[in-house]
């Protein structure tokens, strides 16, 4: 186990517990709806879109840093749904995605075991460069990849959800 691993890891830990306190007093009824604010309809990421989006990014993880991420990789149809720029729809009969429970399983199930998968990553691998061109110039490096993937990558969709949060007319999950 590496320094940077462990590093990885514990922003990745942290993240996902973030992600997981956003799930406060969400009704499954309302994890594939937008918000709509006295009959504007407000075009933003829900929870169906966001956690099966970050369920998808694991296996990536893995994958970069030598591993084999099939064991964790979301179900079949699931990347074409929730694939960068993908379009989130409003899923107001609960029928363009899975359930609630399935896809935050699917989002734990593989983040859980990236994060456990860079523990045991040697540092010289996350210095290696970045085999992604399209990100090479944000992310020059194989760690710098997997630190966005891990972490930053969960807290931007978290900030999406927390704003939803209050759209929707929940609290602060922090309260």
């Amino acid at each position: 186990m590496g320094a940077f691993g462990e590093t990885l890891a514990s922003m990745g830990v942290f993240s996902a517990g973030y992600l997981k306190m956003l799930l406060k007093d969400v009704r499954p009824a309302d994890f594939g709806r937008k918000p709509n604010l006295a009959g504007k309809v407000i075009d933003t990421n829900h929870p169906a879109f966001v956690w099966g989006h970050l369920g998808l990014y694991p296996t990536r993880v893995i994958n970069l840093t030598g591993g084999d991420g099939k064991a964790i990789e979301a179900p079949a149809g699931w990347s074409d749904l929730f694939k960068a720029g993908a379009e989130c729809r409003d899923d107001a009969a609960g029928t363009i995605y899975p359930a609630m429970d399935a896809l935050v399983a699917q989002f734990n199930r593989a983040h859980d075991a990236a994060v456990a998968h860079v523990r045991t990553v040697p540092d010289d691998v996350f210095s290696q460069l970045n085999p992604n061109e399209q990100f090479r110039d944000r992310f020059p490096t194989v760690g710098a990849l997997c630190g966005f993937l891990l972490s930053g990558h969960v807290m931007v969709h978290a900030g999406q959800i927390s704003a939803w949060r209050r759209c929707m007319g929940l609290a602060s999950a922090m309260g």
